[in-house]
């Protein structure tokens, strides 16, 4: 198959036609593409032979972005098979084959009829084949060929980085480099010049050029000062096409901004000044500020004042403020106008970051001089000590004198001064002090050992200007008295061992005294001299206050005597000499042979019965069981109580009342009732059950014929006066009532007590509705009525 093209367009596609159209001349213009294996036609077996090998044209170009309007040739497909007839179809596959590459079946012809972007795609890849139109079978094989989309300029180049920011230091040598910018163009570099990029500087000269094959930005001039401009904008042009006329081009911002270096020293912008300070101003407070001017920016314009020299240097001070770049002036000491009016300071401002390749700029310091009047001002008194410490003795008098204070009006007039104490606390009551003088007097008895120390403020004031108020501190000690007796420093627990030896010492004691060291640092200890020579211990004074109790015999015993009383006199070396005395207490105890105590008092007796401290405890807890035991018991018989209501065989009305705690309920059996009752029931005497008679009195033996015929009255006399003789018979202050019925009438007795052994159809319901004082005899007689009927 022959691939002819027809594009003959721009001058190399000329060259190739001519090739074209030559090499096809010379072969028939017929180019037949075999290969080596091919199949039948007929596709039942395969054949091989050596083909006839031919020139291949296997690729076409197409001009990108055609814009006229009818479809674009690209190329002719033709087959040796081709007679010209139509009996050949050409058939065109791959990529934009129908729909951006045509062809015609029959002449082969190919058509491109879209505009093609070489910078979206490059080329196509198609397949081209020959076909009998009859049979539609393959004339021969398919060929595979390529069509180029061939560039034109048709992109300019772009900054993709742009617009760009970057700095350069001031003062730089000309030709640094600052920065490289680069354009791209899409159109194919390796075709013409269409992406072949040149640069220039539109705008930025003279200060700024650029390289125009590499884009790199340098600096123009020598020594730029940021501090004359500091901000340039440079426009750098990339134009393609080797920058021939016709060629594309585009461009883009830099921002240059020069970077500050120290160039500039410090300048003050007068060489004199004057400041005016009033001699009221505070100590450590500014009084006045100074600053240098630097053009320069950053760390570069840091700087650091000082005083340099000056009668003031040792009055004032000066620091430099970091946000400011200010000097701020300080009082170091106080101003007063009556002794110097004003100071001269000479002050320097110096940069404290230096770039010693612009030394020969400097000196990068500059000095002025500050001349400082001192104000004159009604000022308060002024004491003559900043602080007083005065001394008093305790137990002097109310009005003693303490001390003096004296304050001046330090301004020329002079004025007189007026004394008063503040009396914000409860301690500045203690004193007063006179107005004129400034004398402070005690205005209570002080005790030294309940505050030594006392802590005043006291006023200045001039009686021409009474606000103008001074204050000074005023301590005041209180010298001690010797008014403190020495004392035992502790209670000593001293022990003697039952097997001391004479001399031993057993206990060394030590005094204190609330006085001073000065009245009663020096104690001495002896014994009692009041008192016998004490046959038992001794005390020895060991001169340096304190003392040691030794023994005088030898053993000791706890069955004779387990504690001793050692009286002790203490005196203390103050003026006059105070004494006290104490008693100690010495306890004898059994001890090992190493000294150690083994027990002492109670403990010894118990420890010789053998007993241990267990054993004590298990006895104790035994102890209190039982008597718990005894408690709980008695406890329970006095809470056991008789019952309300007895049998029916036993129903008696019995009326006890006791004025006192005697025996209870159980008294109720003291009596037999029924003797009063009936005194023929009386047979016998009856004893209480609680108390046990001493003596058992005689039996009485009554005729049962003098029953009938006995008086009551007569029978109670004698029951009374053998209760007064029985000492088993009630207390004297308890009360008895008995109800007697005396003897039974003929018709028998009236009473309802023993109604309930007797078969009755009384219905007692009807008590019921007799209201709450028969309710009790209602629910009694309801109850037998229940009982009957069951």
């Amino acid at each position: 198959m022959r691939i002819t093209s027809t594009c003959c367009i721009c001058p190399v596609l000329v060259c190739l036609c001519f090739v074209q159209r030559c090499y096809g001349a010379a072969h028939h213009g017929s180019i037949k593409v075999t290969r080596n294996q091919t199949k039948h036609i007929e596709g039942e077996t395969e054949v091989h032979h050596r083909p006839k090998r031919g020139w291949v044209w296997n690729q076409f170009f197409v001009l990108e972005e055609h814009m006229g309007p009818d479809p674009q040739y690209v190329g002719k497909l033709h087959s040796n098979s081709d007679k010209g007839d139509g009996s050949v179809k050409y058939i065109l596959t791959g990529e934009g084959a129908g729909t951006i590459f045509i062809i015609d079946d029959t002449t082969g012809d190919i058509h491109s009829t879209k505009s093609l972007d070489r910078e979206q795609k490059t080329h196509y890849v198609l397949h081209a084949q020959a076909i009998d139109r009859r049979t539609n079978k393959p004339l021969e094989p398919e060929s595979e060929f390529i069509i180029k989309v061939q560039d034109i300029n048709d992109n300019a180049p772009k900054f993709t980085d742009g617009p760009y920011i970057v700095t350069v230091p001031e003062m730089s040598e000309m030709g640094t480099s600052v920065l490289q910018v680069t354009a791209t163009d899409a159109d194919d570099p390796t075709y013409g010049n269409s992406a072949r990029v040149v640069y220039s500087i539109l705008q930025g000269q003279p200060y700024f050029s650029v390289d125009p094959k590499t884009g790199v930005i340098r600096t123009a001039l020598h020594n730029m000062d940021r501090e004359a401009r500091e901000h340039y904008s440079v426009v750098i042009q990339a134009k393609d096409m080797a920058g021939q006329v016709g060629g594309l081009s585009g461009s883009t911002t830099v921002n240059i901004t020069l970077t500050d270096v120290n160039d500039n020293p410090p300048r003050f912008p007068q060489k004199h000044y004057q400041l005016y300070v009033p001699e009221s101003a505070q100590v450590g407070s500014a009084v006045g500020k100074i600053k240098a001017n630097d053009a320069d920016t950053g760390s570069n314009a840091d700087m650091k004042y000082t005083i340099i020299n000056g009668d003031g240097a040792g009055v004032f001070s000066i620091s430099t403020d970091k946000e400011t770049r200010e000097g701020i002036l300080s009082l170091k000491k106080p101003l007063n106008y009556e002794k110097k009016k004003s100071y001269t300071l000479n002050i320097e401002g110096a940069n404290t970051h230096l770039d010693f390749r612009f030394s020969h700029l400097g000196p990068f310091k500059d000095v002025t001089m500050l001349k400082i009047i001192v104000g004159d001002v009604d000022e308060p008194p002024l004491f003559t000590m900043p602080s007083y410490v005065m001394e008093v003795y305790e137990n002097a008098k109310i009005g003693t004198a303490v001390g003096t204070v004296t304050a001046q009006d330090p301004d020329t007039a002079n004025s007189l001064v007026r004394y008063f104490i503040d009396h914000n606390t409860e301690e500045d009551r203690y004193f007063t002090i006179d107005a004129n003088t400034g004398t402070i007097k005690t205005a209570k008895i002080f005790d030294r050992e309940e505050t030594p120390w006392y802590n005043i403020t006291v006023a200045a004031s001039e009686i021409d200007n009474p606000g103008l108020v001074s204050h000074v501190p005023v301590g005041i000690r209180i010298l001690d008295v010797n008014d403190n007796p020495p004392e035992l420093a502790r209670e000593y627990d001293v022990v003697v061992c039952e097997n001391a030896k004479p001399g031993q010492v057993i206990q060394t004691i030590t005094a204190t005294d609330k006085d001073n060291s000065a009245n009663g640092a020096r104690f001495h200890f002896s014994l009692d001299e009041g008192l016998s020579l004490n046959p038992n211990f001794t005390l020895r004074d060991n001169e340096d206050n304190t003392a040691s109790i030794l023994t005088r015999r030898r053993r000791y015993s706890r069955t004779i005597q387990d504690i001793y009383y050692l009286p002790i006199l203490i005196s203390d070396g103050g003026v006059p000499p105070l004494s006290s005395s104490s008693t100690l207490t010495v306890r004898v105890c059994a001890c090992e042979r190493d000294g150690r105590v083994r027990t002492c008092h109670a403990e010894a007796f118990l420890s010789s019965a053998g007993l241990s401290t267990g054993a004590l405890i298990a006895i104790l807890l035994c102890v209190v069981i039982l008597l718990a035991i005894v408690v709980l018991f008695i406890t329970l018989r006095r809470s056991k109580k008789e019952p309300l209501i007895i049998s029916e065989e036993d129903v008696r009305e019995n009326v006890v009342t006791y004025d006192d705690e005697g025996g209870g309920e159980e008294d109720t059996e003291a009596f037999d009732i029924t003797a009063l009752r009936n005194p023929s029931a009386a047979e016998e005497l009856k004893y209480r059950r609680d108390v046990r008679p001493e003596v058992k009195p005689a039996p009485r033996h009554h005729p049962s014929s003098s029953l009938d015929s006995i008086n009551v009255q007569e029978f109670i006399k004698q029951r009374l006066a053998e209760a007064d003789l029985d000492p088993s018979v009630p207390p004297y202050d308890s009360l008895q009532t008995y109800a007697y019925e005396g003897h039974r009438s003929e018709a028998g007795s009236i009473s309802s007590l023993d109604s309930v052994t007797t078969q009755s159809d009384q219905d007692y319901n009807y008590l019921g509705d007799w209201g709450p004082e028969f309710k009790k005899l209602a629910e009694l007689y309801g109850e037998i009525e229940s009982e009957r009927t069951t």
